[in-house]
């Protein structure tokens, strides 16, 4: 994902890149150092509906920075900053301690503690300096000038800063233990007793217009009774819990529920069911692609989150032909933004620049209808997915060939539309960025599943002459890709036909994905297996996106050598897809042991990229600068694993479940309780090759491929 369109366990450390620690729950973020600092002049701060509230959030204590111990966090939106005064001249220790206990919720809230673990009572100058500048969440991103400023007043203990441009956004410090409030700052001056302790809660409160947003917390409240706590707990009582021998898969696992829990944005429709943003901290909005592959990953958790993401995207779905947004009737929208520049940066609220979202909104709904979804929900999404389908028909295939392409309709779009959406996200063997119209070879895979996908739901839904034509469209599509793609001299597909409808003929992990669509051919995919697992593309820590041997391979760079968690789940899954192939299982162990390995270096937490290095010559992989964590499909990654090894493949209308277990032998026994399929609730448990089910119905049928 290019950022912008334009250029419950233990608690543990968090995991930062560049010191930078985020702390995320639905639309509301924050950034700040290891110190707990918002720093001016950095991307640093409190982020609420794609604008930065807080700018500068500094704390000094006896005039001077904190000294920093460690960040300690249980789940995305709460963290403990642990910090010191600095030692006194002469001395080796300090014997102020100070904690910043941080939770962002439609606001933040700040407690800040000093504990005394000294003999004497001790003076203490706390000073928070705080300013606001309201900047659009794409000009924070790319270092461009602040909105406007802010208007900076005091209203007796209150702080109020508001938007100098418009006077649209505005927010309040507030703060106990008396504080003097001038504008800029809050000070204290207090005596902690010998081995005693003193404290303070400000609380940060945005506003919209005229009126002010009501956080997700009371004053006083303790972290577990807060909004997102709540919503965490309820997340987790509707959640299946998957653990595992191996500590390493359990935690990361952990990490991803409570990733995906604070990733979860209620806007009040739907009858309550969230749908899940993109990821922090530049993408904490709806995305069609991502949020589609992330409820996918996410459906051993929940269906209800796949659900509420489909109808937020049905919702937005296009419905005129607008060049600025790139708008077309049926197209999935790439992404919506609430900031104060997006008629600027998007063209409006909503950029609908991706050629991918549309066929996988498609898939998705089935595989929700699969795993146990309302079918009254399903029925009221079909029109949805049939304008889908209308549009790959149409807009989508621009010049009649059966192929979806894409071009930008303006120069302010995005030039590469699919996954890899980078300027030189797309280029052949020697290095050439390819020249549009481009057709993507894991596009097609996707328009491939939701014809299939189509053709299922209206075989159920008895409509077998709209099941015919989605079938036959299936097929000839299939025919005409194998023809198109493959590169029988090579051993591999295409990562696209370029405007001439040449071959674009690097190696790729997009090549991987036709596995996991089920358009590549068993004979094909046998040669693809080889491919993929030679050296230049396996890193040792995952699946590189383009091979060492290409052009354009540089393991630093954004889509070209670099590897993403999600993409490398999507290959292992097409790879377990095609297991009874010689080699395609050992390289799918091969590739999730390297993952989660990753993930083990990363604090149990994937992070959107990394550098694509050989594990020979850096061990642990080497961060990508401006990777974002927590990511949602990197978050949701290691459910795909868990799914694709134990292959499951649940089909609750037909009262069915499929399993063909394949677990890599450092997992043990891995456990799935409380799997919810439809009105079954089931308790799975697998080694090996061999898996046992609790709790399925006498009337459903259970077939195990061990």
């Amino acid at each position: 994902m290019t950022p912008g369109v334009f250029n419950a366990g233990e608690p543990v450390p968090v995991a930062t890149v560049g010191g930078t620690v985020t702390l995320v729950e639905g639309s509301t973020f924050c950034l700040s150092d290891s110190c707990g600092d918002v720093r001016p002049g950095s991307s640093h701060g409190l982020f609420f509906r794609d604008a930065r509230l807080l700018s500068r959030w500094e704390l000094r204590l006896d005039g001077q920075p904190p000294f920093p111990l460690t960040v300690i966090s249980a789940d995305a939106f709460a963290a403990r900053f642990v910090l010191r005064r600095p030692p006194k001249p002469g001395q080796a220790d300090s014997t102020l301690l100070l904690v910043r206990e941080r939770l962002v919720a439609d606001g933040l809230r700040e407690r800040i503690t000093l504990r005394n673990l000294g003999s004497e009572a001790t003076v203490a100058s706390l000073s928070l300096h705080v300013d606001a500048d309201f900047a659009d969440l794409f000009a924070v991103k790319e270092g461009r000038a602040g909105h406007g400023g802010a208007e900076v007043t005091v209203a007796g203990a209150e702080l109020l800063l508001r938007d100098r441009s418009d006077g649209l956004r505005g927010l309040s410090v507030n703060a106990s233990g008396d504080p003097v409030v001038a504008p800029g700052a809050l000070t204290w001056r207090v005596v902690v007793p010998a081995r005693g302790r003193w404290d303070t809660e400000i609380v940060v409160q945005p506003s919209v217009g005229n009126h002010r947003v009501r956080p997700q917390f009371d004053r006083g409240d303790e972290v577990e009774d807060t909004g997102p706590a709540r919503k965490m707990q309820a997340w987790r009582r509707v959640s299946t819990v998957v653990t595992a021998d191996d500590p390493v898969l359990t935690q990361v696992l952990h990490r991803t529920e409570s990733d995906l829990g604070a990733l979860q944005i209620h806007d009040g429709s739907h009858d309550g069911r969230p749908f899940v943003a993109a990821g922090a901290p530049w993408f904490m909005t709806l995305f069609g692609r991502d949020s589609l592959l992330t409820a996918w990953m996410a459906l051993p958790l929940d269906v209800d989150l796949a659900l509420g993401t489909l109808a937020k995207l049905a919702e937005s779905q296009g419905k005129r032909v607008n060049p600025l947004t790139e708008e077309e009737p049926g197209r999935i929208l790439h992404e919506s933004r609430l900031g104060p520049d997006h008629d600027q940066v998007l063209g409006g609220s909503h950029y609908y620049g991706t050629a991918d979202a549309t066929p996988l909104f498609v898939m998705l709904l089935a595989e929700c209808w699969r795993w146990g979804a309302d079918e009254a929900q399903v029925r009221f999404l079909l029109p949805a997915a049939d304008a889908a389908l209308g549009w790959v028909d149409g807009y989508g295939d621009r010049d009649g060939d059966g192929f979806v392409e894409y071009r930008r309709a303006t120069d302010r779009g995005l030039v590469n539309q699919g996954w890899k959406d980078s300027f030189d996200g797309i280029n052949d063997a020697a290095g050439r960025v390819a020249t549009g119209p481009v057709a993507l070879c894991e596009v097609q895979g996707y328009v491939y599943a939701a014809w299939l996908a189509r053709a299922e739901l209206a075989e159920a839904f008895n409509d077998p002459a709209t099941a015919a034509r989605c079938r036959d469209r299936a097929a000839d599509l299939r025919a005409r890709f194998h023809e198109a793609f493959w590169l029988p001299e090579q051993g591999w597909y295409a990562v696209a036909l370029d405007g001439r409808k040449q071959p674009v003929d690097a190696l790729t992990s997009n090549a991987a994905h036709c596995l996991w669509s089920g358009i590549a051919s068993d004979e094909h995919a046998a040669a693809l297996v080889r491919n993929l697992g030679t050296r230049d593309m396996d890193s040792g820590f995952g699946l590189r996106t383009l091979s060492a041997s290409m052009g354009a391979y540089n393991p630093m760079s954004y889509h070209n050598g670099s590897v993403w968690p999600h993409d490398t789940a999507i290959a292992v899954a097409g790879l377990l897809r095609y297991a009874h192939l010689p080699g395609a299982a050992e390289l799918a162990q091969r590739l999730a042991t390297g993952l989660l390995d990753a993930a083990a270096a990363f604090g149990s937490r994937l992070p959107e990229l990394f550098c694509g290095f050989s594990r020979d010559e850096f061990s642990p992989p080497v961060p990508y600068p401006t990777s974002c964590s927590p990511q949602a499909w990197a978050s949701a990654a290691p459910l795909l694993l868990v799914r694709s090894f134990l292959g499951l493949e649940p089909h609750v209308p037909r009262r069915r479940l499929h399993l063909r277990p394949h677990l890599p032998d450092r997992w043990g026994r891995l456990v799935l309780t409380d799997l919810r399929l439809g009105a079954t609730t089931l308790h799975l448990e697998a080694h090996g090759t061999t898996a046992e089910v609790r709790g399925l119905p006498e009337d459903w049928e259970l077939h195990k491929e061990e």
